[in-house]
């Protein structure tokens, strides 16, 4: 059972415009608190035991805010490695055959979907595990989706639900890229070729906050949450 999780919090979160020109995108807060800590609130929840976070844009204000907890820290100072690249230098830190990553511009409501993840994780079948989510659930979200579920959960190439940034995959694949900087679909591309990725549907609703218009549809969406009947 994967024990680590990568944070992705190095991009320089040029959709948000002048708001990441002095604060780093994961600090932006959303309903009262940066977006990294609505991430960290799901790992602390799953009971992860080793966090990674990679940095680049004004990465030394993540670390001023994150304090004494116990993160490992994997500095992109030279350049943006991108999503796969990013995963495959913090490898070492991450010490682990299976990792969680999870982006830090998202909110999400509903079940934990790390939780959900680990729950529905099979090595034996699988090399990653993705999770998804419907396009009416993805708010703030622009496209017609990214992957096509198969009826036993096997993904392949579709307009049909979206990625939502959290997923567990394993670390040989990304290690035996030979490029330093890749994106994780080239991983992807190679695990679908051999039917070793699978999806699983979030039973709730996220929302990307990569832009401006975001910050506001996740305070509403968080609000309708709360207030809903249980």
């Amino acid at each position: 059972m994967p024990d680590a999780v990568m944070i992705f919090a190095a991009g320089l979160g040029t959709r948000m415009g002048t708001l990441t020109r002095t604060l780093p995108k994961p600090l932006i807060p959303v309903n009262g608190k940066p977006l990294i800590d609505h991430a960290l609130a799901l790992v602390d929840d799953s009971a992860i035991e080793t966090v990674v976070v990679n940095l680049h844009h004004l990465g030394d204000q993540i670390v001023n805010h994150l304090g004494q907890r116990d993160v490992r820290y994997s500095r992109e100072t030279d350049q943006l490695l991108e999503t796969g690249g990013g995963l495959k230098k913090a490898l070492n830190l991450l010490n682990s055959d299976a990792v969680v990553t999870l982006n830090s511009d998202a909110v999400w409501a509903g079940p934990n979907p790390i939780k959900a993840l680990m729950q529905a994780w099979d090595p034996d079948r699988m090399d990653a595990l993705l999770m998804l989510v419907t396009p009416k659930n993805a708010i703030g979200h622009k496209g017609e989706g990214d992957f096509m579920m198969e009826a036993n959960g096997a993904l392949r190439r579709g307009a049909g639900l979206t990625y939502t940034g959290c997923q567990i995959i394993k670390t040989q694949p990304v290690a035996s890229i030979a490029e330093d900087v890749f994106s994780l679909n080239t991983v992807w591309d190679q695990l679908l070729s051999r039917g070793r990725v699978f999806g699983l549907e979030h039973q709730g609703r996220w929302c990307d906050v990569g832009h401006p218009e975001g910050i506001t549809l996740a305070e509403t969406m968080l609000r309708d949450t709360n207030v809903r009947p249980n």
